[in-house]
């Protein structure tokens, strides 16, 4: 697998984008993701840190890197290509893990419905922003 053939332009690009969805997306269902988690928003504030949104920019990057490498190895030249890659990654690792661990967190399943909705987001984005940006 050659990791070195990544195009970094379109890198960035998808994670600009996929984090810009994320935000976008938090703010307009914090209610409800706040009330499926079981915190008010005071709650949220309070124990807030900046270790998340780093964390948070870590794991998109990572992301789009690995979608990167995964396209260009596996030589998906088409934006459809990409949507279909970033479907399969998100139904066969992202779901199921998500699921277990709120499963077993207890978490009800309006949690899962709306972080698992989000991440599809940004792997489908991030997908057509590679496919766009590399071709």
């Amino acid at each position: 697998m050659a990791f070195g053939n990544v195009d970094w332009i379109a890198l960035v690009a998808a994670f600009v984008a996929s984090y810009a969805f994320s935000a976008a997306y938090y703010i307009t269902l914090g209610k409800p993701w706040m009330a499926a988690i079981g915190k008010t928003e005071a709650e949220i504030k309070a124990g807030a840190s900046p270790v998340a949104y780093v964390v948070a920019i870590i794991g998109h990057i990572l992301i789009a890197y690995m979608l990167s490498v995964l396209m260009v190895s596996l030589a998906v030249g088409s934006i459809a290509g990409g949507v279909t890659m970033a479907l399969s990654m998100w139904l066969a690792f992202v779901i199921p893990t998500m699921t277990i661990n709120h499963r077993f967190q207890q978490s009800n399943w309006s949690h899962t419905i709306i972080d698992g909705a989000h991440w599809l987001g940004v792997f489908v984005i991030q997908a057509v922003v590679i496919g766009l940006v590399a071709s």
